[in-house]
């Protein structure tokens, strides 16, 4: 199942619940409630949301920051910027000296702590014992407010952003040779995504960028990136966990209420242009087996026909009941099949990887995955089908729903992508409530062959350099 959902349940839920139509059918019990996550959200003058989420099961409090700014707001020959300028937040501002957030964190006993970008959206966040709230409080806001003032402790302040910005760069360039460069099958995402977006596309070089558009990263950049995007009205703050709720205002208040009013930077959606069905073939120095991909434009995260795509994606690969799995798999054929339903705030990527096994015959691959799709688009999915991935979707929630991190980042990603966080049963009910002629439909609208990207991977002759 796709992390971006996000769909999760409560603990109290014992056995998950199975698509409302088939539980008759199935003699399964009746659906427990959905459960309610306790929250308040609310706003502070200057722009900044809070969401609290409180929980005293566990003396942890976790402390998250999402910034409303991704790799899809990028400017052209600015790829890889978001990504690089979340690294940029832990080499110190005013109040906080060079590379000692992590170590102040370490000294208060944090059990989690790190910083992500997607298309979408960068995070921050830190779980840390319930009676370090304020601690990590003061990390967020003096990083929010102070970024761009040197760290007191400096020797050299005047040169501090360009000595950090050029170490950065070098560390996340390492990052992508690690990640992307070198590694197999990492050309393969590349040549996806450009497979699908044309250039100047925020898509077109993944959330990691390009080496070129990397070094020529400038000062001025990093100051107007921050500017822009990191402003309290673009972000932000949610807290889980063990806290008390009138505490917890006014630490908020003390730490982000004296930032001055902002306005939130409007986002203009890219769309992705349709493509033609076409082949590309990639040498990968790095691989070992052959692998074929087949690629389609899909709904954006949360948009109609998002759910009902994850639900065939999982009826074609699920280990075991799998339909491509059986064909493929379980005949020889392949190594191993996946498929993924990815949604991004702009559009999706409906993704089917097919790893081959020894001297398969490329041809058969193709034909077998093109006729399973093409089952899909005509022929309804069984009540069993559509049952096993809403069950497994609340199997998750349980998971997710067991830490306080977990709550507070679920709750942020629900009112990223939808304005409220509150929206648990919704995004189960798409599951629950979708129909098998709504998956067929959809199916059949977005995966035909006339649309489709082949990406085709070989082991090159040359082997690894």
């Amino acid at each position: 199942m796709k992390a971006a959902a996000f769909a999760l349940a409560g603990a109290a839920l014992l056995i998950p619940a199975l698509v409302l139509a088939d539980r008759a059918a199935l003699r399964l019990p009746e659906q427990a409630p959905d459960p309610r996550i306790d929250f308040e959200k609310y706003t502070l003058p200057n722009g900044l949301e809070v969401i609290l989420v409180p929980d005293k099961s566990v003396p942890l409090v976790a402390v998250t920051v999402w910034y409303h700014v991704g790799s899809g707001n990028e400017t052209y020959g600015k790829s890889g910027f978001a990504h690089l300028f979340e690294h940029m937040l832990f080499q110190g501002s005013k109040n906080v000296g060079v590379d000692k957030h992590f170590e102040i964190l370490t000294q208060i006993g944090k059990t989690n702590v790190n910083g992500t970008t997607n298309p979408d959206r960068t995070n921050y966040y830190e779980v840390v014992p319930s009676n370090q709230l304020a601690t990590a409080l003061w990390l967020e806001s003096d990083r929010m407010g102070y970024l761009l003032q040197p760290p007191k402790t400096v020797d050299d302040p005047a040169n501090h952003f360009g000595k950090s910005l050029a170490n950065q760069i070098d560390v996340v360039r390492n990052e992508r040779r690690q990640n992307y460069d070198n590694v197999p099958y990492g050309k393969t995402r590349f040549a996806v995504s450009m497979g699908l977006y044309p250039e100047g596309h925020p898509y077109r070089y993944l959330t990691i960028g390009k080496h070129e558009d990397l070094t020529s990263a400038t000062i001025d950049d990093v100051k107007n990136f921050f500017k822009t995007w990191y402003v309290p009205a673009n972000a932000t703050l949610a807290i889980g966990g063990d806290f008390d709720t009138a505490e917890a205002k006014k630490l908020v208040d003390q730490w982000f209420g004296k930032f001055p009013k902002s306005t939130k930077p409007a986002v203009v959606p890219v769309v992705a242009p349709a493509i033609k069905s076409k082949e590309v073939v990639v040498e990968d120095n790095f691989a070992k087996l052959r692998q074929v991909q087949f690629v389609w434009h899909s709904p954006a995260n949360f948009a109609a026909g998002d759910a009902e795509l994850d639900i065939a994606a999982d009826a074609l690969s699920r280990t075991g009941p799998g339909r491509l799995y059986r064909e493929l798999t379980y005949k020889g054929l392949a190594q191993s099949v996946s498929t993924y339903q990815g949604g991004s705030g702009f559009s999706g990527q409906f993704q089917i990887a097919v790893t081959l096994r020894g001297d398969s015959d490329l041809a058969v691959i193709k034909k077998v995955v093109m006729e399973e799709v093409s089952k899909l688009a005509k022929e309804t999915l069984s009540d069993k089908e559509i049952a096993r991935v809403v069950a497994a979707n609340e199997a998750a929630m349980i998971a997710r729903f067991e830490t306080a991190f977990g709550r507070a980042e679920t709750l942020q990603a629900y009112n990223h992508y939808l304005g409220n966080p509150d929206r648990v049963s919704w995004d189960l009910d798409r599951y629950r409530k979708t129909t098998a002629e709504n998956i067929r439909a959809t199916v059949a609208k977005y995966l035909t062959p006339s649309n489709v990207l082949v990406v085709i991977t070989n082991p090159s002759t040359a082997g690894a350099q």
